[in-house]
């Protein structure tokens, strides 16, 4: 039995994210989340996933969603951001059932700052229910841990309460991504703020679940966005597994593992700490700075392969009146990012298990 066993192809919401992350916890992959800044980026995840016949999560953040829009639009009250978050998911959503794969659309991380961001999201949901009876996006996430653990779980549940009828998944994080990324800053926060204790998990866990059992929870363990030299970062992604038999043992029940938890800052990550983390139950990890690199990767060395074929309309060494247009068309420079950021997020699926998982 497969993923599509059990879930359609396209864009999930409700019981069937469920699904999904309960088959990848229970056959120990995981599934990589990519952040997509435009259609292009967008469409080369889907390809990849196609053509290793994986589900993949697509995510949005707000900086992100603001490109997506166009940056020529104001966001003094994260009107662009709420434009392009809305955008990206129709798009993904006209294309995603013609790749043939479950799709996760997901906003990433939300400061307590971007709430406005997070409810005009959820207002584009709730009009998208009204007329299609399920969500237009998969699942939001709420990061709110620069906040009091108890103003982060008190916000998340007044949140999740609003989702859940909706059939939405929530994803918060309690304890703190370090490093930077999309304008949040946690480069010198406190090293003990970077793992998370099984005691405010549980917290967690008592609660979200019971307004729906359909949410995750990005539990620090020295987790740092970007890429850094070894040794600068010390995961310890094995207490990933005490949250697990913690939480178990306070439900004092089956499953071993309770928990549907999430990898952040997955980028520049060895095999094995990526390996241990999806043992201990990560059903999802984030990877975006490697394929911002890839992407790059495909444009840079196209550029300066063909740099005499782009200097000018007319003229190249093939001689001066020979045009250049099939060479700067932007069709087949953008291209070229596409197909070494699709080669990149399917190694991401290989480290994580999730390769002919259909």
């Amino acid at each position: 039995m497969g993923v599509l066993d059990i879930v359609p192809p396209g864009v999930l919401t409700g019981d069937n994210v469920r699904k999904l992350f309960s088959y990848a916890r229970e056959h120990k992959f995981a599934i990589p989340a990519i952040n997509v800044t435009s259609s292009s980026t967008a469409n080369a995840v889907l390809e990849a996933a196609r053509d290793i016949r994986a589900p993949i999560i697509l995510q949005v953040s707000q900086g992100g969603s603001a490109f997506f829009a166009g940056k020529g639009l104001a966001n003094d009250k994260q009107q662009a951001s709420i434009l392009g978050a809305v955008a990206a998911a129709h798009h993904i959503r006209t294309v995603a059932k013609a790749y043939g794969v479950p799709v996760v659309l997901h906003s990433d991380h939300c400061a307590e700052k971007l709430l406005p961001w997070f409810d005009g999201m959820l207002e584009a949901d709730e009009a998208y229910f009204r007329e299609h009876q399920e969500p237009l996006f998969s699942s939001h996430m709420l990061d709110l841990s620069e906040e009091p653990k108890e103003q982060n779980i008190a916000t998340c549940a007044r949140y999740f309460k609003r989702m859940a009828p909706l059939g939405l998944w929530l994803e918060m994080e309690i304890g703190i991504t370090g490093g930077e990324e999309d304008g949040v800053d946690n480069t010198g926060v406190d090293n003990a703020s970077l793992y998370t204790q099984p005691e405010d998990v549980y917290e967690v866990y008592k609660a979200l679940s019971p307004i729906s059992p359909n949410f995750s929870i990005a539990a620090a363990f020295g987790n740092v966005h970007g890429v850094y030299k070894p040794g600068n970062v010390k995961l310890q992604p094995q207490l990933l597994g005490k949250h697990q038999s913690y939480t178990s043992q306070k439900l004092g029940s089956e499953p071993a593992q309770p928990l549907y938890l999430v990898f952040h800052g997955g980028s520049g990550s060895t095999k094995e700490e990526i390996q241990t983390a999806v043992e201990n139950g990560v059903v999802k990890m984030n990877v975006d700075t490697d394929t911002q690199f890839t992407y790059l990767t495909g444009i840079r060395d196209y550029i300066l392969k063909k740099k005499d074929y782009l200097l000018s309309q007319v003229g190249n060494p093939e001689g001066p009146d020979k045009p250049n247009k099939k060479y700067y068309d932007p069709r087949v420079w953008i291209r070229e990012g596409e197909k070494t950021m699709a080669t990149r997020v399917k190694e991401a699926c290989r480290d994580l298990g999730n390769v002919d998982r259909l």
